[in-house]
C-alpha cells in the first residue's frame, strides 16, 4: 500500500499502475505529467524509499520517460540513475514489446539511457562525464 501523502506529495493525478521492489515505481498515463511534476519534498521526507515515476513517451526517440526521487536520502531529485532503469527496463521492455529501448530521465539536468533487456540483467549506456577522480585507500 502506498500512503496517500506520497502520492498527494508528487501530484494530483494519481498513477495507472504501482509496483514495489527496491523502489517504488509509479506509471503515470501521460508523459507531461511526468515532465510537469513538481514534488512536494519537504512531505517527501518522511518517505524512506526510493520513488520512480514513469510513462510512455510520445516522443519518437524515446520509448519512456522517468525521474527518480530520493528525498529521505536527502537528494530531492537524481539527475540520470542507472539502477532506477534495471527497474524500468524490464517493465517497459514487456510493455512495448522490445528489448532495445532508448530512455530520458527528464530531471533538470536530464540524461539519455541505451537499454537492452536480457531477461536476467540489463545492460545500460549513454554518455557520461566525469566529475571528479581519484584513488581511496581503506
Amino acid at each position: 500500500t502506498i500512503p496517500d501523502f506520497v502520492l498527494n506529495s508528487l501530484s494530483s493525478i494519481k498513477p495507472i499502475y504501482a509496483r514495489k521492489s527496491r523502489d517504488l515505481m509509479l506509471v503515470y498515463e501521460n508523459e507531461k505529467t511526468i515532465i510537469n511534476m513538481k514534488p512536494n519534498f519537504n512531505n517527501l521526507i518522511k518517505y524512506k524509499d526510493f520513488i520512480i515515476i514513469t510513462a510512455e513517451s510520445k516522443k519518437e526517440k524515446y520509448d519512456f520517460i522517468s525521474r527518480f526521487f530520493c528525498a529521505g536520502d536527502g537528494i530531492a531529485e537524481d539527475p540520470v540513475t542507472g539502477s532506477a532503469h534495471s527497474t524500468l527496463t524490464p517493465y517497459w521492455s514487456n510493455k512495448l514489446n522490445k528489448t532495445k529501448l532508448v530512455a530520458y530521465q527528464a530531471s533538470k539536468r536530464g540524461g539519455e539511457l541505451n537499454l537492452e533487456y536480457h531477461g536476467d540483467r540489463v545492460d545500460i549506456s549513454g554518455q557520461a562525464i566525469t566529475i571528479i577522480n581519484g584513488i581511496m585507500t581503506i
